[in-house]
């Protein structure tokens, strides 16, 4: 899989400088010019939001900005939700996911393989995120992409058969749905706590949902997270969402960002599903991750 680059003829000036720049593919676009540790005026606010319903990942480059200011602008777009796994929030910011591989003094700083598999933060949930923001703060020289898949496009692109079987279905959604499958490739990975579990019981969603500020259907099942098709067979189901997954992550579906210094990534969770592709070990990788909370899907 290639890495898209901007097109440069799309730039779109906002104010005196901002540029939103798109990606040249089915999603993304880069945001230039823009101080995230300032204030933002309603104007380029409305911008940003406007363009994060119409590219669904933003690349900000160059934000050289503090997990304080990171949880202030994500607050602009909704109240902030605090992952499961707390232990790994950020001193002082328990709102901030610590993303890492690093270890000190024998235990992980970080959660380490998050996005091992492709999924739509805290689907399972309730209410799921509308969207993740991801600050680097460290990063390996080799090694560390994410990857985006285009929802939207995922389910217009759906053969009409498919369509047929999945629309107007429901499927359940877990955090435990993989979870012992993760432990065993990272010992490190704590288990859960009474309390942890009852945080993550399972939940049902719509199979397809619709975007409730564009109104735009996408597929909403993934790898990690979605376990069944509620009241189908179990061997049917299971055949079913193994097609649609392998559908909904196909390469004219898929932005791979290659990270740089300093940049926050900030995708809707409601339109891409995203994954990790992996860090080698000997490379130190550390980001800090806030989460907004969305609306419970329809």
């Amino acid at each position: 899989m290639t890495l898209l680059s901007p097109t440069h003829d799309a730039a779109e000036a906002v104010g005196q400088h901002i540029v939103i720049r798109p990606f040249d593919g089915p999603l993304g676009a880069e945001v230039l010019g823009l101080d995230l540790s300032q204030p933002l005026s309603k104007a380029e606010f409305a911008r940003i939001h406007r363009a994060h319903l119409d590219h669904h990942v933003l690349v900000f480059r160059e934000q050289h900005i503090t997990p304080a200011q990171q949880v202030a602008f994500s607050k602009q777009f909704g109240p902030l939700q605090i992952h499961v796994l707390n232990q790994f929030g950020l001193a002082g910011y328990p709102e901030v996911l610590v993303v890492s591989n690093i270890i000190e003094n024998g235990k992980p700083i970080g959660l380490g393989d998050a996005g091992h598999f492709w999924h739509s933060d805290l689907s399972y949930k309730e209410k799921p995120s509308l969207g993740s923001m991801l600050h680097a703060q460290e990063l390996p020289s080799t090694g560390g992409d994410t990857l985006f898949a285009n929802q939207h496009r995922a389910w217009d692109a759906l053969p009409a058969h498919l369509k047929r079987a999945v629309e107007g279905r429901f499927a359940e959604h877990t955090y435990l749905a993989r979870y012992a499958e993760l432990q065993k490739r990272s010992p490190w990975r704590p288990n859960l706590t009474p309390e942890q579990i009852a945080q993550v019981k399972p939940v049902v969603h719509p199979i397809v949902r619709t975007h409730p500020e564009t109104g735009r259907k996408s597929l909403f099942v993934s790898e990690h997270f979605t376990t069944r098709i509620v009241d189908m067979p179990d061997d049917e189901s299971r055949a079913l969402l193994d097609e649609i997954f392998a559908h909904s992550v196909q390469p004219e579906f898929v932005y791979r960002h290659a990270w740089r210094d300093h940049d926050m990534v900030f995708w809707d969770n409601r339109s891409v599903m995203h994954l990790a592709a992996g860090t080698p070990d000997d490379q130190r990788r550390r980001l800090y991750r806030t989460t907004i909370e969305g609306d419970t899907p329809f």
